[in-house]
C-alpha cells in the first residue's frame, strides 16, 4: 500500500507544475434521488436485509440528518440537492474537491462507505475572510472578474500558502467508514487518494440560524443566488412554535426579532420612498427563480416591490430605486404578513422559549447556589424531569445538570448504605472488613464531598453524625486499650457501638482481642468464686479456650494457677474415686481423712462429693443402728431389711453390717421354715396370709378378689382402720409400734373375719331352702346352678358339685371336710410351732409374719381354754343325748353309700365332713332336693351358740389341737370325756405304769412331745407352785378327779402369760442373742401336787415332772406313775384317764 504522505506529495507537486499534464475524473454531485443511496431507505429499489433495519431510522443514515427534529432544514419542504439529498462522489487517485463553503454557510457531513482514503483541509469559519483576503491578494485578477469565485469550486491553492500567509489550515485522512463533518462557514478542500465512494449532505442546527442570516447578506453583496428563502424558513417555523423544541423556538425568536426589526425599517424606507399601494402576496407558491431580487438575486418572501411597466419582475426592499425608472409612486408593494401579524408569531416563540429559559434560570440558579441557599436532591431530580417532559434540549445545561445529580445519587446512596450500618450483621457472624469499606479517613472526605456539592442531601448532617461518633469511638477506644485490664463490658458496650459503623476501623481487632481476655478472665474469676461450681470439666474447657488467647500477662498468671489447680484436682478426684471402689472396703476413720483433704480443695470434685457423701451415709447409718440398739425396742424386719440394702450400697467398712446381715437371712430362714411348716404344697395362700385372720371370706373362686366387710363400730370408740384386705392388714402390722399394737390390730382383724363367716355361713344355710326353680342361685367354685350329688363344706357351710372338688373316700369314716377356700394349710400340731415361736425369740426381729404366729399362738391357747371349759361341762351330754346316741355316725353311714364310686377319692386335706340339713327332724323334704349331698355338716340347731362358735373358730384355727378332735368324737360317738374319765379311774391305778409308756402315739414324733412339754412346763411351774399350795391338805381324798378342770384351766392361763412375756422379752435387745428358748426349770416344783390317784407329794430339789401325751396334758411327777428320767426323755407317756380314749381312736 501506498503511503498517504507519498500520494500527498505527489499531488501537490503535480498541482504545482505546469508541464507535467495528469487527467483524472471525478464523480461528483450525484443526485442519490435518482442513483440511489449507499444508506438503506425506505421504498428503495434494493431490499433491506434483517441486519441492516436499524440503519432505517438511525440518525447517522446521511438520508435521515437533514430531516431530524434538531435540524432545521426539516423545516424547507423543497427536496434540495445536496442539502436535504445527500450526493454522491465516486472519486479516484488524484481526484480533488477545490476550497469551498456549503450553501448557506451550513454544515456538511461526508461519510466514506469505502475505497482509498480522502485527504481534507480545512480552516475554522471564523478564519473565512482571512483566507479569501489571501487568496484575493494572491490572485486578484481572478476575483476582479468573479467576485463569487470560491462559490465555483475551482479555486485550489496549496495549504502550505495558506498557512504561509496566517491561515489556520487543519488536515486529515477520511477512511473508509469514518465521517468528517465541516463547520459553518469553514473552508476545505481536499482529494482521493485513490478509488473510492463517498455520500455527503449539508445539515443545519439552531446554532447556525444566525450564520444564515449572516450568509443571507453575504449572498446579497455578492448578488449571489440562495438556495432557499431564509426568512420563509422561519415564518414557516414560527406558525408551529407550540412543537417546536424549546431551543429551537428561543433561536427562532431572536432570529424573528431580527426579521422584524429589519422588515420594519424598510417598509418604512419604502413608504417614505412614495411607495403607498401595497397587496398580499403568497411568495411561497411562486418558483424560486420568478421572486428573485432583479438587482442581488436574493430570493424574495417577507416583501417585495415590482411596477407595473416590468410585469414579472420585482426587487426586494433593499433595492426598491433600481427596479425601473417610473416614479415610486406608481410602485407597488407586495407583503407576505403584515407587522401586526409578526408579532403575535414572534410572541409565540417567546412564550414557548420562556418557559425554557426559566428552567435554565432555575438550573444555573441551582448549580450556582451558596451553602445556605442550596436545593435539594429532589429538587434537581424534579428539573430534570421538568426538561425531559417538555421536551427541553440535551445541551450542555441539562448534561450538566444530570451529571451533578448522579454525583449526588451515588453519594446519597454510599451515605445512606454507611447510616444503615451493614457491618453489624457480618461481624456478629464473624465476617472480617469488606472491600468496599471506607476508612476513617476516607469518610471524612466523603463527607466533605457531601458538603461541595450543589444540592443538600438528607444524609450528609447524619452522615457527619456518624463521623462525630466514628471519632469519639476512636478517642474510647484508645483509651481502653491504654488500660491494663478493662472490664468485658465495657468492651463489648463499645463493639457494640461499633456494629453501627459500616467504617474500617483499626481498633476493632484488638478490641475484640482484649474482649475474649477480658472474657476468660471473668470466667476464670466465676468459676474460683464459688468451688462447688468448679468442675474438673470447667478447668480443662477454661484452659483449653484460654491456650488460643493472645499472649498478655494477666491471662499467663490465671493459666498457671488454673493449670495447678487442675493437676491437684485431677489426683484427688482419681484418689477419691480408688478409695469408693477399693477392695476390701476402706474403714470410717481413712475415707473421713481424705474428705478432709479433698475439702481443703476449692473446686468440685466428683468422686469426691461422692466420697462425702458416702461417709456421711455411713455415719448417718451408723446411727440409726446404734438408735435401735439404745431404743429398747425390737427391731422391725423392714427397718433392717432396709438398713442392709443401704449398707451394702454404701462404699465403706462397716462394723455392723454382717451382723445384720446375719439377722435378715435368719429371719428369711424362719421364713422359709415356717412357710414349710404350714403351706401346703402349690399353695395359692402366702405364709402371712395363712397366719392372719382371713379377709377374704365371701369370695367365689380362688382368685381371692377383694370384698369389702362393713364392720360394726363400737359405740363411744373411733373407727379403726379399715382392714379390707391382706395389703391392709400387712401395711398396718408393719406400721404399728410395738408388739401389743400388732396384737390389737390382728384382734380387730378376728373379728371381722368372725362377723364376716357368720354371715356367710348363715347365706349358705338359707340356700338349702330355697326353690328348685331360683335360677339366680350360683353354688359351688364353677358358679353354676345346684345339681346333685354335692357336698357341703363345715366350715363356710358352702355347697360343692362333687364333680368340682376332690372328694373323701368312704372307707376313711367320719372327718371333717373343708372346701379349698376354707383349707389353708397342712394345720400343723402346737408341737412343730412352737419351736417357730422359741427360735424367732431368739432372733430377736419384728415382722408382721412374727407378729401373727404370736397372736395365732395366743388364739390357739385361749381357744384350748374355751374348749377344756367346754369339754369338762356337762353342756356336751345334753347335745349328745338331743341328737341321739350314735345317730350322726349312723347317718354319715346312711348317706355316705350314695357317693358315687367315681368321687371316693381321698382327698389332701386331713378332714372330711358330716352333711345334714338344719332342720334335721324334716329331713324326708330332701330327698328329692338338689342339695340332696353324700356328706351332711352337723346340724346347727342341735348345738348352743357357744359350741357353734368354738366349733367355727376350731376350723379357722391353722393348728391341729387334740380337742378339736374330741370335741368331734364326743359329737360322733356314745360317751363324753368325763364319763369315759369315770369309768376308767374306778379301774383302779393298777393299770397306770402298765400303760403309761409307750414309743410314739400316731402321727406325733418324740422330739415334738417332748418340746412341748417343756414349753408348758416352763410356763405352767410358776401357776402351779402358788395354786396347789394352797390346795395341800393332810387328807388326800380332797384330790378329786374335778381337780384336772382346774389344773388344765390354770395351765392355759399361765400359758398365755408366759406367751406375753416371751413376746414382751423379745421386744427388750436389737441383736440378736444366744439365749436359748428355755433352759430355767422351776425351784419349786417340790410343793405340788400332781393328778395322780395316789400323789406322793414329793419334795427335794430333785422333783421331776413328766406330761401325759395323750389329751388331758396333764402333769405328773414322775414317781408317782411309776416313770424314770431316762423313760420320760426318750418315751411317751399316756396317763390312765387318755389310755381308753386313745384306744377308741386306734381302732
Amino acid at each position: 500500500m501506498v503511503p498517504t504522505e507519498l500520494v500527498e506529495k505527489e499531488f501537490w507537486r503535480l498541482v504545482s507544475t505546469i508541464e507535467e499534464d495528469v487527467t483524472v475524473e471525478y464523480g461528483a454531485d450525484i443526485a442519490s434521488k435518482e442513483f440511489g443511496s449507499g444508506f438503506p431507505v425506505r421504498g428503495g429499489k434494493f431490499k433491506v436485509r434483517p441486519e441492516e433495519e436499524d440503519y432505517l431510522d438511525s440518525g447517522w443514515n446521511l438520508n435521515n440528518m437533514p430531516v431530524m427534529e434538531q435540524s432545521v432544514l426539516a423545516h424547507i419542504t423543497a427536496d434540495i440537492c445536496g442539502m436535504k439529498l445527500p450526493w454522491l462522489y465516486v472519486g479516484m487517485c488524484f481526484s480533488s474537491f477545490c476550497w469551498h463553503i456549503e450553501d448557506h454557510w451550513s454544515y456538511s457531513i461526508n461519510y466514506l462507505h469505502w475505497g482509498e482514503p480522502k485527504t481534507w483541509y480545512g480552516a475554522p469559519g471564523y478564519a473565512a475572510e482571512q483566507l479569501e483576503d489571501v487568496m484575493k491578494k494572491l490572485a486578484p485578477e481572478l476575483f476582479e472578474s468573479q467576485p463569487d469565485l470560491l462559490h465555483q469550486l475551482v479555486t485550489i491553492m496549496n495549504p502550505n500558502t495558506l498557512m504561509a500567509h496566517g491561515v489556520p489550515v487543519y488536515r486529515t485522512n477520511q477512511c473508509a467508514g469514518e465521517f468528517v463533518i465541516t463547520f459553518p462557514r469553514a473552508y476545505h478542500s481536499g482529494f482521493n487518494q485513490g478509488f473510492n465512494f463517498a455520500e455527503a449532505v449539508n445539515f443545519c442546527t439552531v446554532d447556525w440560524l444566525p450564520l444564515g442570516r449572516q450568509c443571507v447578506e453575504h449572498y446579497r453583496l455578492l448578488n449571489r443566488y440562495c438556495v432557499f428563502s431564509h426568512d420563509e424558513m422561519i415564518c414557516k417555523m414560527a406558525s408551529k412554535a407550540d412543537v417546536l423544541d424549546v431551543v429551537v423556538a428561543s433561536m427562532v425568536q431572536k432570529d424573528m426579532a431580527v426579521m422584524i426589526e429589519d422588515e420594519k425599517r424598510l417598509r418604512e424606507k419604502v413608504d417614505k420612498l412614495g411607495v403607498t399601494d401595497s397587496e398580499r402576496v403568497t411568495f411561497e407558491l411562486f418558483p424560486d427563480d420568478e421572486r428573485q431580487c432583479l438587482k442581488c438575486k436574493t430570493t424574495c418572501f417577507m416583501s417585495a416591490v415590482y411596477c407595473p411597466c416590468k410585469p414579472g419582475l420585482l426587487v426586494c426592499l433593499y433595492h426598491v430605486e433600481d427596479l425601473c425608472s417610473c416614479p415610486t409612486y406608481k410602485y407597488k408593494l407586495g407583503y407576505r404578513y403584515t407587522l401586526e401579524e409578526l408579532y403575535p408569531m414572534m410572541n409565540a416563540l417567546k412564550m414557548r422559549a420562556e418557559s425554557y429559559n426559566e428552567w435554565a434560570s432555575n438550573v444555573n440558579e441551582a448549580l450556582e447556589a451558596k451553602i445556605n441557599n442550596k436545593k435539594s436532591l429532589i429538587s434537581f431530580k424534579a428539573l430534570i424531569e421538568e426538561s425531559e417532559m417538555k421536551k427541553f434540549p440535551d445541551n450542555d445545561l441539562l448534561r450538566h445538570l444530570r451529571l451533578v445529580t448522579q454525583d449526588a445519587d451515588k453519594c446519597a446512596s454510599v451515605a445512606q448504605q454507611l447510616l444503615n450500618g451493614k457491618r453489624q450483621t457480618r461481624y456478629r457472624s464473624g465476617g472480617g472488613k469488606c472491600q468496599n469499606q471506607l476508612t476513617v479517613n476516607e469518610l471524612r472526605l466523603f463527607v466533605r464531598q457531601l458538603y461541595a456539592l450543589p444540592c443538600v442531601l438528607s444524609q450528609t448532617p447524619l452522615l457527619k453524625d456518624l463521623l462525630d461518633r466514628v471519632e469519639a469511638f476512636q478517642q474510647q477506644s484508645q483509651k481502653l486499650l491504654s488500660e491494663e485490664m478493662p472490664s468485658a463490658a465495657e468492651l463489648q458496650e463499645l463493639l457494640d457501638v461499633s456494629f453501627d459503623f459500616d467504617v474500617d476501623l483499626p481498633q476493632l481487632a484488638e478490641l475484640r482481642i482484649r474482649l475474649e481476655q477480658a472474657r476468660w478472665l471473668e470466667d476464670v474469676q466465676l468459676a474460683s468464686s464459688d468451688q462447688n461450681s468448679l468442675t474438673l470439666d470447667d478447668m480443662r474447657r477454661l484452659i483449653d479456650s484460654g491456650v488460643g488467647l493472645a499472649p498478655y500477662a494477666a491471662v499467663e498468671k490465671a493459666m498457671a494457677k488454673l493449670q495447678e489447680l487442675l493437676t491437684v484436682s485431677e489426683h484427688w478426684d482419681d484418689k477419691a474415686r480408688n478409695l469408693i471402689k477399693a477392695r476390701p472396703r476402706q474403714s470410717l476413720s481413712s475415707l473421713v481423712a481424705a474428705v478432709k483433704e479433698i475439702e481443703e480443695i476449692p473446686a468440685y470434685l466428683p468422686n469426691g462429693v461422692a466420697l462425702k457423701d458416702a461417709v456421711q451415709k455411713a455415719k448417718d447409718w451408723l446411727q440409726e443402728v446404734e438408735a435401735l440398739q439404745v431404743g429398747g425396742r425390737v427391731p422391725v424386719l423392714d427397718t433392717l431389711a432396709e438398713l442392709v440394702t443401704r449398707g451394702r450400697s454404701i462404699p465403706v467398712h462397716l462394723d455392723y453390717l454382717p451382723r445384720l446381715e446375719s439377722l435378715v437371712s435368719e429371719v428369711q430362714a424362719w421364713k422359709e421354715c415356717a412357710a414349710n411348716t404350714f403351706l401346703c404344697e402349690n399353695s395359692p395362700f402366702s405364709l402371712l396370709e395363712v397366719l392372719c385372720p382371713r379377709c377374704d371370706i365371701g369370695m367365689l373362686n380362688l382368685k381371692r378378689k377383694q370384698k369389702k366387710l362393713k364392720e360394726p363400730v363400737p359405740s363411744g370408740k373411733k373407727k379403726s382402720t379399715k382392714l379390707e384386705t391382706l395389703s391392709d392388714l400387712e401395711r398396718a402390722l408393719s406400721e404399728s409400734k410395738d408388739t401389743a399394737s400388732a396384737m390389737a390390730t390382728l384382734g380387730e382383724a378376728r373379728l371381722k373375719e368372725m362377723e364376716a363367716l357368720r354371715s356367710l355361713r348363715a347365706a349358705n344355710e338359707v340356700k338349702v331352702l330355697s326353690s328348685e326353680e331360683d335360677a339366680e342361685m350360683k353354688v359351688c367354685l364353677c358358679q353354676k346352678e345346684p345339681a346333685a350329688p354335692m357336698i357341703q363344706c363345715e366350715l363356710c357351710r358352702g355347697f360343692f358339685h362333687t364333680a368340682c372338688v376332690s372328694m373323701p373316700s368312704v372307707l376313711q369314716g367320719p372327718r371333717v371336710w373343708l372346701c379349698p377356700h376354707c383349707h389353708r394349710s397342712e394345720k400343723p400340731p402346737l408341737e412343730k410351732i412352737l419351736p417357730l415361736l422359741a427360735s424367732l425369740q431368739r432372733i430377736r426381729v419384728r415382722l408382721p409374719e412374727g407378729d401373727a404366729l404370736r397372736y395365732m399362738i395366743e388364739r390357739t391357747v385361749n381357744w384350748q381354754h374355751r374348749a377344756q371349759q367346754m369339754l369338762y361341762s356337762g353342756n356336751l351330754k345334753l347335745i349328745q343325748d338331743k341328737v341321739g346316741s350314735g345317730l350322726l355316725y349312723n347317718r354319715w353311714q346312711a348317706t355316705a353309700g350314695q357317693l358315687p364310686e367315681t368321687n371316693k377319692v381321698s382327698q389332701t386335706i386331713g378332714a372330711m365332713s358330716f352333711s345334714m340339713p338344719h332342720d334335721w327332724d324334716n329331713r324326708t323334704i330332701y330327698l328329692h332336693s338338689p342339695f340332696l349331698t353324700g356328706q351332711h355338716c352337723i346340724p346347727l340347731h342341735v348345738i348352743s351358740t357357744e359350741l357353734d362358735e368354738l366349733m367355727m373358730e376350731a376350723q379357722l384355727l391353722q393348728v391341729s389341737l387334740p380337742e378339736i378332735q374330741e370335741l368331734y368324737q364326743i359329737l360322733f360317738t356314745k360317751q363324753s370325756p368325763a364319763l369315759q374319765t369315770e369309768q376308767r379311774s374306778a379301774a383302779g391305778p393298777t393299770n397306770e405304769k402298765a400303760s403309761c409308756c409307750r414309743g410314739k402315739k400316731d402321727g406325733i414324733s418324740y422330739m415334738e412331745r417332748k418340746l412341748k412339754r417343756r414349753f408348758e412346763r416352763e410356763t405352767l411351774c410358776d401357776e402351779k407352785r402358788a395354786r396347789v399350795k394352797k390346795m395341800r391338805t393332810p387328807k388326800k381324798k380332797k384330790l378329786k378327779l374335778s381337780h384336772a378342770k382346774d389344773v388344765c384351766s390354770n395351765k392355759l392361763e399361765r400359758e398365755r402369760e408366759r406367751l406375753f412375756e416371751m413376746q414382751r422379752s423379745s421386744e427388750s435387745h436389737l441383736l440378736p442373742s444366744d439365749m436359748s428358748f428355755s433352759e430355767q426349770e422351776d425351784s419349786e416344783d417340790e410343793d405340788a401336787i400332781c393328778p395322780a390317784v395316789n400323789c406322793l407329794q414329793p419334795e427335794g430339789d430333785e422333783v421331776d415332772w413328766v406330761q401325759c401325751d395323750g389329751s388331758c396334758n396333764q402333769w405328773f411327777h414322775q414317781v408317782c406313775v411309776g416313770i424314770s428320767p431316762e423313760m420320760a426323755e426318750k418315751e411317751d407317756y399316756i396317763c390312765i384317764s387318755c389310755t381308753g380314749k386313745d384306744s377308741q381312736y386306734r381302732k
